[in-house]
């Protein structure tokens, strides 16, 4: 040992010790540092930075064995062999990679200390390699045990070194560098000592003229510059390092602290690598529960069957993302609705090394979103099931959506209206559809499109649109905020028919569809003020058919129908411009024009005659219905519209009853008349209270025997004023006006009271009106009457006519059958005139036939006459019915009546009729 202090001190240069020393400790510091570094990279880095190492701390223990041995100075030149210098400065790099790498590769105690154990045996063969590498006249004897003690020193200094460098801090890393350090320093030194030149006299080298302050300077330098550089990268990767830590950390911090997602790592297996808290609040496990297990387990059964976990690995990987929505199952069996990400992560190299999987529970969200979805399903039900069409438009006129009802209305082509299409658009491809003309149909959708933005602009609610097809739909308009705009389109068509239907029906007959009261009245009051301002002149025509009640009763409403439609048919016909035919009700008719000359209203009189006359073909049946015609004029015969109708329909009844003409032109006599039956129906209506009516009786004899059978019941009537008023006068107006019914009543009950107050059971026969008939309960008053005055039902006879049957057949016969059923007789008057027909003796058991006086005029004289009285009576005799024949004055006519079987008479020949005081009822019975 003292030899090696004496070649410390004798032989060596010690300030160039002191500068090995500080570049050995320095190197292995470079050393332990980047052993440190290399410890918090990954696998890949950590071989770099054991190389890093090796070229940096291996160079810099190398230069201190150099500098130490250009620090010794044996007394004898010598020079290095270079070949072996280059190896030796290899076992160097060798020795630090391989101490540098088994420390990095097996993190441990043990493995520390045999990298401690390679790195003294490395550093003595360097230094050893290095010696033998000195060239000089002599040779170099070794002491063994020195050598031992050299090498022993590096190799059980340098493990505890390495040990050390496995702690972390600044302090530790110093330590472990000062250990190594001393461990390469007394290796060195004691393997100094340990040599002994021996000059040979007989050798002799060169020794190179490089001097040694330079190769000093140089080695330094490089030492340095090497250690520096590296230590600048560890200082930079090192912070670099801190820096990713610090924020990996700091994101694991982040990840675990996160609750409302669950994000863990999964190995490539899928196995659970990791577990934040929001992975534990969303599922229910704890990490220690969960790590290591297979994630397919957050899956149902049937996915893990279906493989659905796999499935979303394999698709992760290959298109490098997996996103899904479904259900994931807790711990305790519960699921909810999760969005789920899973995303592949690789090295550096590309190497799969496992998967990050984010799982958000969005079960809320799924509800909102399937109410959402529902309410927006229905809404798209509702607007698919509306009646109306509705469009939503923007505030550039695209539209926004529109429903199936709208396009069904207007029937634009499949996929032509859509989000997007401008409004215009629309309107031109909807009149492009409905007019062949684009001229015209580009205008009319100009003009359409204007008037709809008009009304929009102005604040319409809404605006009716009729097509081209002849569809009316209302438009409604709601403008929106932000200048779009809502539309509904409700289609009227049915409505507005209905409307216009129901307001031509107030204006026109609904039979005929000519126009009615109503609508004529409001033209003719038009003609009248533009006759008043103007030189034209107005005609008013009353218009009755002549034939058409016998039409009507004998062949039916339904034809009655028919020829009504066709003489309106034929009118529109006939009437030109300014002339307006109308129908009142019933066979009532009335026209107007407007005329210059006389002659105008001529042509059209004759022009309708001719019309009305002309037979038609109704169901087999051909008819012929005539017309009477009144005609009034503006302004002689009337100012008014009612003026001209009523003296119209004055004219009108005249002709009526004329029997020259069928047109009357309108006179003052006429109104005089029509006043005179107005004044005599107020006049009837007090009669009776009056007691200007009574009763005269008229007397029916037996023709065979000459016996009283019986007394017809004749009403009269004495006015204050006229006098003795004929029946044939006054009974007319008393049915129109109604009067009828009160006087008709007095008659049955009067004739009934004085009746039973006779001597004599003679029959009494009262007439009754067909007004009574059909506005009467006449079986009702029938018994009423009976029962009040005490006469037996068997000596009233009723007389009806039949065209008191034929207003209401089934209510007359009905009402008949009921007076029959009382023990009443009925007898049928005027037989053979009117409406005669075998079918109304079929229809009822009339008690008697009354043949009407006009037969028996000419029976004296005309072979016909007695021909149809023959037939007549045959036909009561066939039909076991009496047949009384009226207006008998000649005793011939009685004789006659007698040759052909007739049962009863009355007449004058017979007797007069005359109060019941005046007959002889005595000489009677």
């Amino acid at each position: 040992m003292y030899g090696v202090v004496t070649c410390l001190v004798q032989e060596h240069n010690l300030r160039l010790v002191l500068v090995a020393g500080i570049l050995c400790f320095l190197a292995n510091l470079a050393t332990v540092s980047f052993i440190g570094r290399a410890r918090e990279a990954n696998r890949a880095a950590r071989i770099t930075w054991a190389s890093v190492a090796a070229g940096a701390g291996g160079f810099g223990i190398w230069a201190t064995h150099f500098v130490a041995m250009l620090a010794y100075d044996p007394g004898h030149a010598f020079r290095f062999d270079f070949a072996l210098t280059l190896v030796s400065l290899g076992l160097a790099f060798i020795a630090t990679f391989a101490a540098a790498a088994l420390v990095l590769i097996i993190p441990t105690r043990s493995a520390a200390a045999g990298a401690g154990v390679v790195f003294g045996a490395g550093v003595s063969c360097m230094h050893f390699t290095g010696m033998s590498a000195i060239e000089f006249a002599g040779a170099i004897v070794w002491d063994r045990s020195l050598v031992f003690a050299a090498i022993s020193a590096a190799i059980f200094m340098a493990p505890i070194g390495f040990v050390i460098a496995l702690s972390r801090g600044a302090k530790f890393v110093v330590l472990a560098a000062g250990i190594l350090s001393l461990a390469i320093i007394c290796m060195h030194f004691i393997a100094m000592g340990a040599a002994t030149f021996v000059p040979d006299l007989s050798m002799a080298i060169e020794v190179g003229s490089m001097s040694r302050p330079l190769m000093l300077s140089t080695i330094v330098v490089v030492s340095l510059s090497l250690i520096g550089s590296a230590a600048t990268a560890s200082i930079v990767s090192s912070r670099a390092a801190r820096s990713s830590k610090a924020s990996e950390r700091n994101f694991q911090l982040l990840v675990r602290g996160v609750t409302d997602y669950a994000i863990y790592m999964l190995d490539p297996a899928g196995v659970v690598t990791n577990w934040n808290a929001g992975a534990e609040r969303a599922k229910g496990y704890a990490a220690k529960e969960i790590i290591g297990q297979s994630f397919a387990r957050f899956y149902s059964r049937d996915d893990q069957a279906a493989g659905m976990p796999e499935l979303a690995l394999s698709t992760a990987r290959e298109s490098g993302r997996f996103e899904a929505e479904g259900k994931r199952y807790r711990k305790d069996g519960t699921w909810f609705w999760a969005h789920v990400v899973i995303q592949p992560i690789c090295d550096e190299d590309g190497v799969l090394i496992g998967y990050a999987k984010i799982t958000r529970d969005i079960t809320r969200q799924k509800q909102d979103s399937d109410r959402i979805a529902q309410v927006t399903q229905n809404l798209d039900l509702a607007l698919e099931n509306m009646s109306q069409g509705i469009c939503l438009f923007d505030r550039h006129e695209r539209l926004i959506l529109c429903n199936g009802r709208y396009r069904e209305m207007f029937k634009f082509p499949k996929g032509f209206v859509g989000p997007g299409v401008s409004y215009w658009d629309i309107v031109r491809k909807g009149y492009e559809m409905s007019y062949f003309d684009p001229r015209d149909a580009l205008t009319r959708a100009q003009e359409h499109y204007n008037r709809y933005m008009s009304a929009m602009r102005s604040g319409q609610r809404g605006i009716v649109h009729r097509t081209a097809g002849g569809q009316t739909f209302r438009i409604g308009l709601n403008v929106l905020t932000d200048g779009g705009w809502v539309s509904t389109f409700e289609d009227i068509s049915e409505q507005v028919r209905s409307e216009e239907q129901i307001a031509f029906m107030a204006r026109h007959d609904s039979l005929t569809e000519l126009p009615n009261r109503a609508a004529f009245m409001s033209h003719l009051e038009s003609e009248v003020l533009h006759a008043e301002s103007s030189d034209h002149r107005l005609a008013v025509i009353g218009i009755d058919l002549n034939r058409f009640k016998q039409i009507n009763d004998q062949l039916g409403h339904g034809v009655g129908d028919a020829v009504l439609k066709e003489i309106s048919r034929r009118m529109l016909r006939v009437i030109g411009a300014n002339q307006i035919f109308a129908r009142f009700g019933g066979d009532e008719f009335v026209a107007a024009m407007r005329y210059d000359e006389i002659g105008e209203v001529s042509v059209l009189l004759d022009r309708m005659m001719s019309e009305f006359n002309r037979p038609m073909d109704v169901e087999e049946h051909r008819l012929s219905t005539g017309a009477s015609m009144g005609v009034a004029l503006y302004p002689n015969d009337g100012q008014s519209p009612e003026a001209l109708i009523a003296n119209a329909d004055l004219a009108m009844y005249r002709a009526k009853g004329s029997l020259s003409g069928q047109v009357c032109f309108y006179d003052v006599e006429m109104d005089e008349a029509a006043r005179d039956r107005t004044k005599m129906a107020k006049e009837l209506w007090v009669a009776i209270e009056e007691k200007q009516l009574h009763l005269n009786y008229q007397v029916q004899k037996s023709v065979p025997t000459g016996e009283i059978t019986g007394y017809e019941v004749l009403l009269r009537w004495r006015h204050p004023e006229r006098g003795l008023v004929s029946p044939a006068d006054f009974i007319p107006v008393a049915e129109e006006c109604g009067a009828i019914l009160p006087i008709g009543e007095w008659v049955l009950r009067e004739a009934c009271r004085e009746a039973a107050g006779w001597p004599v059971a003679h029959k009494i026969a009262v007439n009754l009106s067909p007004v009574q008939i059909a506005h009467t309960d006449m079986p009702a008053l029938v018994h009423r009457v009976l029962i009040e005055t005490g006469l037996k039902p068997s000596r009233l006879e009723l007389e009806i006519t039949e065209s008191s049957i034929f207003s209401d057949k089934q209510r007359a016969l009905h009402a008949l059958r009921a007076i029959k059923a009382l023990g009443v007789s009925i007898a049928i008057d005027d037989f053979g005139t009117g409406y005669s027909s075998l079918e109304t003796l079929q229809s009822f058991p009339f008690d008697k036939i009354k043949l009407d006086r006009s037969f028996l005029a000419d029976v004296e004289r005309s072979e016909e006459a007695k021909a149809m009285v023959r037939a007549i009576l045959a036909l009561g005799q066939g039909l076991r019915i009496p047949v009384l024949a009226e207006g008998v004055e000649t005793s011939i006519q009685l004789d006659i009546l007698r040759q052909e079987g007739c049962h009863e008479a009355q007449g004058y020949l017979l007797g007069r009729p005359m109060p019941i005081d005046k007959q002889n009822l005595t000489e009677a019975a």
